[in-house]
């Protein structure tokens, strides 16, 4: 009987979210393929350090472990590298002691078509291209902050990642994340006073699902099946709204059942901080403004908007 990575919470992740790829990276749009192909060659016995998501990857793959034999996370490396470039990536999976065996290598070709073939729930890639595709298909995804790279050596990667696995922290943003950007329209077209009265109004009505809302109500269902605060995921809202544009996005979570563990409500305050002081090991939000300067504290990776068709 065939392996169905549909039954688990499937993260693609490319090279270069899970890896520091930024060497090899500079050489391929600075000098091209080949030099690129060649740098991977004379470099494929050494081992790459880590990226802005490996704590994440490494933790949720934990999960494994806690889930009495059952797999709750498949980690698939989805990367543009063809079979050449890509054993260096694989020794440095095996390094780290990763339980990631299957990839998409696609040689350059888009990786659009094979998110939805193998049930992609979240995406993390630097390239805008494949996380614009994968949200336009309805699949969460972000582009993940590569300038902020994390300065620390494999030891202290490994231990992080260790130190993590008490508690998984995911931090997101709300409109245009996992709500609609339905009401953030109004704000932008009306202004604050606009917004305000809008949410007020409809206070009642529940906000409609995002690009992360379907992913959310998967972490929360993985959330479940842990006792209270044994449970090794923890998540936060972390949103520029304020009173009185809070109750509608209190009642929206509720109507869907989902659980978020902390939530702010930060009315334009930095988010910067407050992230820090979480300790998320990943925030989504869909303003580079934000993503940005907190990339400088916690990995960051920024939402798209879906293209209308």
């Amino acid at each position: 009987m065939a392996y169905k990575v549909d039954n688990c919470m499937v993260i693609g992740v490319s090279s270069r979210a899970l890896f520091d790829m930024t060497k090899a990276n500079e050489i391929f749009e600075n000098e091209g393929v080949e030099a690129y192909r060649e740098y991977q060659y004379e470099h494929e016995d050494e081992v790459l350090k880590p990226g802005p998501g490996f704590a994440l990857v490494k933790s949720l793959l934990g999960l494994n472990e806690l889930s009495g034999g059952e797999k709750l996370v498949e980690v698939i490396i989805m990367s543009h590298n063809s079979n050449d470039t890509s054993l260096r990536v694989f020794n440095s999976i095996r390094h780290f002691g990763l339980d990631i065996t299957r990839a998409v290598l696609s040689g350059g070709a888009s990786l659009a078509p094979y998110l939805e073939a193998f049930h992609t729930d979240l995406f993390l890639s630097a390239y805008e291209d494949d996380v614009q595709a994968a949200i336009d298909s309805g699949i969460a995804a972000g582009i993940i902050c590569t300038d902020n790279l994390p300065k620390f050596d494999e030891d202290m990667a490994i231990n992080c990642a260790k130190d993590c696995m008490e508690q998984i922290r995911i931090a997101f943003d709300g409109d245009a994340v996992i709500f609609d950007d339905d009401s953030e329209k109004i704000f932008k077209e009306k202004g604050l006073e606009a917004f305000e009265e809008n949410e007020r109004l409809n206070a009642q009505n529940p906000l409609g699902e995002g690009p992360f809302a379907k992913f959310l109500k998967k972490l929360s269902a993985i959330q479940a099946r842990f006792e209270g605060e044994k449970s090794p995921i923890r998540t936060a809202l972390v949103t520029s709204r304020s009173a009185p544009a809070h109750e509608r996005v209190i009642r929206t979570l509720r109507s869907w059942n989902v659980r978020i563990d902390e939530s702010f409500f930060l009315g334009g305050i930095e988010k910067k901080d407050v992230l820090k002081a979480f300790g998320a090991q990943i925030f989504f939000d869909d303003q580079s403004i934000h993503t940005i300067p907190a990339s400088k504290e916690v990995p960051a990776a920024r939402v798209p908007y879906k293209n209308d068709a």
